[in-house]
């Protein structure tokens, strides 16, 4: 049965592992010659972890820490049997765990399952369960201040267990999320950390915790030896051999090494073929908009009446992938070109939209990401000269399939993307033709295909898209193509109004 979704569960991502679950996890590290002095449970919850390692590993040192005083005492008594076992009251984000492992001595193996929850969600909690707030992914620029900086508790934990790691001899064997594994792994590879061995076990999280994500036993052997950056993943805790490998090169995780491998010719960041993200605004219900017939109407339900000057036709993820068949025409409300220009000129160029983006201020005032602070009133993000570009290939970043579209102009108006889409921009529909070919070329998709993880949120991502170097394949294809991609940078200190006679 699914656990209740408890401000305890979303807290303390506490999904406490089942004893059979422990015991297979054990017994696999057995199989693999793990043989600890120390075993370490840095969120041992009621104790499942440590009491299987008491009894397959009878002369380890067990300690164990949890935040949560009833869970200490109950995991105490079900160790009270046996010897050498330390089991304490500690938040994991305030303890010295450094000085702590400096007593023991010997290969050490950190064992367990850290909580199963982000901090974006812990902080809507104002919980204190959380790291202190740092940029240790080492994101750079705006993927710093916006949604990129959300991350799992786990992929914190996961990598300071790796810190204490790569100083000793020791192993990794913890339960969690696969994309959070994928990430530590990568970030681990990144930093040429001593990894011998990397392996993940496919568990089933809906039967044993009723979690419906992709998860696994992440086990990761940090003693010296030689370090591929390969990882091998294994279809459950009793599969003989790996299903398949994925591993790290040019800096990022690969999904399938041979076939990046097969068509690496391919690979190249080409600054003139940008893919860029759509529109960001933060609030739907006011600067989105359906048409039925001649009659607007916002995510509110509230008829509106606004000049055409500042409107411009709308494409979300789900009409790109066919999921979602529409009759009414939707809108988007750009009230800029770049997120520096002025705003304050569409009072006098349309004194209807001004009007109704003042009834509406105290929800755009609101809007909570950074990247609108210190910015005109009202901005927008995700805007740029390429947003006006009168043909655009486009693709979800959401769904599960490299589904490539051709999109043009609408009514004399560019065609634009919500956030979750990512385009190219072209000045004329031969050259967005031309590439639309070149994209959806088997060579192209093989190679993107080699780089996503599908299981992702969001699988496909413009760091993915930019690898493949339509020149290249052109060349390759012994085709003349001319893109015409150049010249679409960002627009400055302009609003829309001023992209008219383009648009004419």
């Amino acid at each position: 049965m699914a656990p209740r979704a408890t401000r305890e569960i979303v807290e303390f991502g506490d999904f406490q592992t089942p004893p059979e679950l422990a015991r297979r996890v054990v017994a696999l590290l057995y199989r693999l010659g793990v043989k600890p002095d120390i075993v370490v449970e840095p969120t041992c919850g009621l104790g499942a972890f440590l009491l299987e390692a008491a009894r397959q590993f009878p002369d380890a040192r067990l300690i164990g820490r949890d935040i949560n005083p009833r869970y200490v005492a109950d995991a105490r008594a079900r160790l009270a049997r046996h010897p050498g076992v330390s089991i304490e009251v500690g938040n994991f984000f305030r303890l010295d765990w450094l000085t702590l492992l400096d007593r023991y001595r010997g290969p050490l193996l950190v064992l367990g399952n850290p909580p199963w929850a982000t901090n974006a969600a812990l902080g809507a909690l104002d919980s204190d369960n959380l790291p202190v707030k740092s940029n240790f992914q080492e994101f750079k620029g705006l993927d710093a201040v916006t949604g990129k900086s959300n991350f799992d508790i786990s992929e914190w934990m996961l990598l300071r267990n790796m810190d204490w790691l790569a100083a000793r001899q020791g192993m990794l064997a913890v339960l969690c999320k696969t994309a959070v594994a994928r990430k530590v792994l990568a970030f681990a590879w990144k930093r040429a950390l001593p990894l011998r061995d990397a392996r993940l076990y496919r568990i089933d999280a809906l039967a044993h915790f009723g979690a419906a994500v992709d998860a696994c036993l992440f086990y990761a052997d940090m003693r010296p030896g030689p370090a591929p950056q390969e990882c091998a993943i294994y279809d459950s805790l009793e599969s003989a051999g790996p299903a398949s490998r994925f591993g790290f090169a040019d800096g990022k995780a690969i999904a399938d090494m041979g076939a990046y491998r097969s068509h690496y010719s391919l690979y190249g960041i080409n600054k003139d073929h940008t893919w860029r993200s759509g529109v960001k605004h933060d609030c739907a219900r006011v600067m989105e908009f359906d048409r039925d017939g001649g009659v607007l109407t916002n995510g509110h339900g509230e008829i509106v009446e606004l000049e055409d000057t500042y409107l411009f036709p709308l494409v979300k993820s789900s009409d790109i992938s066919g999921t979602r068949k529409r009759a009414r025409t939707k809108f988007v409300l750009l009230t800029q070109t770049s997120i520096s220009a002025e705003t304050a000129s569409i009072r006098a160029h349309a004194p209807k939209t001004w009007a109704y983006l003042m009834r509406h201020a105290k929800a755009l005032d609101g809007r909570a990401s950074v990247i609108y602070r210190n910015k005109p009133r009202f901005s927008v993000f995700g805007v740029g000269d390429y947003t006006f570009a009168p043909w655009k290939i486009a693709i979800s970043g959401l769904y599960k399939n490299l589904n490539f579209k051709l999109f043009g102009s609408l009514e004399g108006k560019p065609t634009c993307f919500d956030d979750t889409v990512y385009f190219l921009p072209f000045r004329t529909e031969s050259q967005a033709r031309a590439a639309l070919e070149l994209l959806t070329a088997p060579e192209a998709m093989s190679f993107l295909n080699s780089m996503i993880f599908w299981d992702e949120k969001r699988p496909i991502t413009v760091d993915v898209l930019k690898r493949l170097d339509l020149a290249k394949l052109a060349q390759a294809k012994g085709k003349s193509v001319n893109l015409g991609l150049p010249g679409y940078g960002a627009g400055k200190n302009r609003n829309p109004a001023s992209q008219l006679p383009l648009l004419a």
